[in-house]
Formats: structure tokens, C-alpha cells, sequence
């Protein structure tokens, strides 16, 4: 089957419960196993939920005991709600499988669908998703709070500082008024049978405010963004969604996939 279709779930007063969404993800990953459907994209906007990844560890979930669903995707905690677009792609893929090369396709499509409404975004080496880099960087490349350079930033020396108990100044959704990398997208995946499931987040126009109770994927020295907040003016899901799918459909559809190569080491 060739092509790629995409099933609008539900957004605003129609948001998918998180489980509702992981149930029919699992529905339509077997059709696809059985070459029953095309390659499908889901996407919707969920009510509040966190959600955590096979990697995620105890230290990262909220402190106050909110309810978190394990999941069992790659990747750590984050959250899902209001304002961001939410997407899962279930893609047959050729074996073996190459993940990371799923990943960047997702990253690039996002990349293409938030430089659509003005806002350059980027890669950062070694951590997956899309970011908007930030500027305050040191003399020696480490980050520093409000533009100013710090003799002494405690997530930089101390393995176990934790933003949630230090205030506003370190909160992840106050990245942007520090200038710092902060993350616009979140991609988490699962591949099973060679098919893929779980995929990503983007952020809107959500109250980030929801990722200063967690440690959003597991990373304590950036933030989160959203398209509303770098822009500075009011964007909805409804603008976003056709453009998302544009750039989702040209990547994803039109992809030269090929099997990841195996390198053997001669006997």
C-alpha cells in the first residue's frame, strides 16, 4: 500500500482521552501489520495528561503523586493537553528498521511546518525533537540565566538539582525569557513488527506552565517553547493542522525508505 492518510480524532471539546487514542493506535497498528490500512497518521489534541517512556525514572515525575500513564514508547516524561497538536504516525517500515532515521523525518517535517509561520528551529545534537536554540551562552558555551553569564549554575555542577524545587528562574517554560534552547516539539516512538507507533507533541499555544511540575524528558538544563509564545501573537490548531500535514504527508509519504545498514564484523 502506498500513501499516507490522516484521521482528525478530535481537538478542543472533542480531545481524545490518552488511553482512547492508545487503544485505536493499537488498532490501526495491526491493520497496517496486515496490510489492511495505508500508512495512517492520527492526529488530535488530548485533555491534560503526563505520559512517561520506558527511560523515564522516579525522580522526573511530578513531586505532588499526579497521575502518570506508562507508556510504552522510547523516551522519558512529558505532558500532553490543550494547544498542542499531537500526532501518531503508523508507518510499515523495511527491515531492519532504522528508528533514527524515522525520527529525523518527523523532526523535519516540523522543522518545515514552524518555519511556515516565521519561526527557525533547529536540531540539538544528541537529544531528539525540534528546538528553538537560544542565544545566552558563556565565553565557555554554557548556558546562563536571564542573558547574563554565572560563575555558578547548579544545573550545570549538581547531577541531582531539581528545577521544581528552585523557582520561577528555573522553571522549563520560563526557557525563552532566559534565552535559553528550549524544545517546541517532543518525539517519542515505539516500532513494533516493523510498524510505528507513539510519535509526537507540538506545542501550540499550551499553557507550559503544566511542564514545570516534571522534568520535561528527562532534561534539566533547557525548556519548552510553543509557536504562540516565540511569535508573540495568537496561533490555534486549526491553523496549524493543515500545515502540519502538508510537510507530515511530503516527508512521510514521499521518503525513499530504505532498511538500516548492518554492519558485520567479518568472522
Amino acid at each position: 500500500m502506498s500513501g499516507l492518510r490522516f484521521v482528525r480524532m478530535g481537538f478542543g471539546a472533542e480531545a481524545v482521552e490518552y488511553q482512547e487514542a492508545w487503544d485505536e493506535q493499537r488498532r490501526v497498528h495491526a491493520a497496517r501489520f496486515l496490510d489492511e490500512v495505508p500508512d495512517t497518521c492520527l492526529l488530535l489534541e488530548h485533555p491534560p495528561v503526563y505520559t512517561a517512556g520506558r527511560r523515564t525514572a522516579d525522580n522526573e515525575r511530578p513531586l505532588d503523586g499526579t497521575p502518570v500513564i506508562d507508556v510504552d514508547r522510547g523516551g522519558k516524561i512529558t505532558w500532553h493537553g490543550p494547544g498542542q497538536l499531537v500526532g501518531y504516525p503508523i508507518q510499515k517500515l523495511p527491515r531492519p528498521v532504522d528508528v533514527v532515521a524515522h525520527v529525523r523525518r518527523l523532526e523535519e517535517a516540523l522543522i518545515r511546518t514552524c518555519a511556515e509561520f516565521g519561526l527557525e528551529t533547529s536540531r540539538v545534537e544528541g537529544r531528539s525533537g525540534v528546538w528553538v536554540l537560544g542565544d545566552a551562552k558563556d565565553p565557555q558555551g554554557t548556558s546562563a540565566l536571564g542573558g547574563l553569564s554565572l560563575d555558578f549554575d547548579p544545573r550545570l555542577q549538581d547531577d541531582e538539582f531539581d528545577p521544581r524545587l528552585n523557582g520561577p528562574e528555573y522553571a522549563p517554560s520560563n526557557a525563552g525569557q532566559r534565552r535559553e534552547d528550549r524544545k517546541i516539539a517532543a518525539i517519542g516512538i515505539r516500532v513494533a513488527k516493523g510498524v510505528t507507533m507513539h510519535g509526537f507533541a507540538l506545542n501550540v499555544n499550551p499553557d507550559n506552565a503544566w511542564f514545570d511540575r516534571i522534568i520535561p524528558c528527562g532534561i534539566r538544563d533547557a525548556g519548552v517553547a510553543s509557536l504562540a509564545g516565540e511569535l508573540g501573537r495568537d496561533v490555534s490548531i486549526a491553523e496549524v493542522l493543515p500545515v502540519a500535514e502538508k510537510h507530515l504527508g511530503d516527508i512521510l509519504a514521499n521518503a525513499d525508505l530504505k532498511p538500516r545498514v548492518v554492519e558485520r564484523t567479518p568472522a
